[in-house]
């Protein structure tokens, strides 16, 4: 698996990924009615470089960093990561969350952030912490989950 800049070229692709994850509205605080060009705006956007996971020429995942906070907060990074159904399970979100770790170290960042991991996607929970990602905060009821109804959103945390 190889795991390289967005390109234009890479839209359609990214949009097949991070489309169904934003319509299920389980993981992401963004509406899930939210465009096509409305969600590449916000994945893509210029604050944020975007990364996709590639495997056999087809892209299998994707996440973005950016700053965390603009000015005295620039030097901790955020991320946002999804990977296809096709290759949920198969390791592709850890090594993105490795590479994103190492990225982050190579552009001087000290820190790296979550400010609103679903506390029901126990998944990417279990695979922040294995990360060394600690919960530093935990904002109650936060997010409305389709299934759970209104659930605990994680801040998580690590420092580099």
């Amino acid at each position: 698996m190889l795991i390289r800049p967005a390109r234009p070229r890479d839209r359609s692709a990214i949009w097949s990924i991070i489309g169904r994850v934003i319509r299920a509205g389980e993981t992401y605080a963004l509406d899930p009615g939210t465009s096509e060009e409305e969600a590449l705006a916000y994945w893509l956007g210029p604050d944020r470089e975007a990364f996709v996971a590639e495997e056999d020429g087809a892209i299998i995942g994707t996440y973005y960093m950016r700053p965390n906070q603009p000015g005295g907060g620039g030097h901790i990074a955020n991320c946002g990561y999804v990977t296809s159904a096709s290759a949920t399970g198969r390791g592709v979100a850890r090594r993105m969350g490795l590479h994103s770790l190492d990225h982050a170290r190579s552009r001087g960042y000290r820190a790296m952030q979550f400010n609103f991991v679903v506390a029901a996607n126990e998944r990417a929970v279990r695979l922040w912490e294995s990360l060394g990602f600690a919960i530093v905060g935990r904002l109650p009821l936060a997010f409305h989950h389709p299934a759970h109804g209104c659930v605990d959103a994680l801040v998580m945390f690590r420092a580099l």
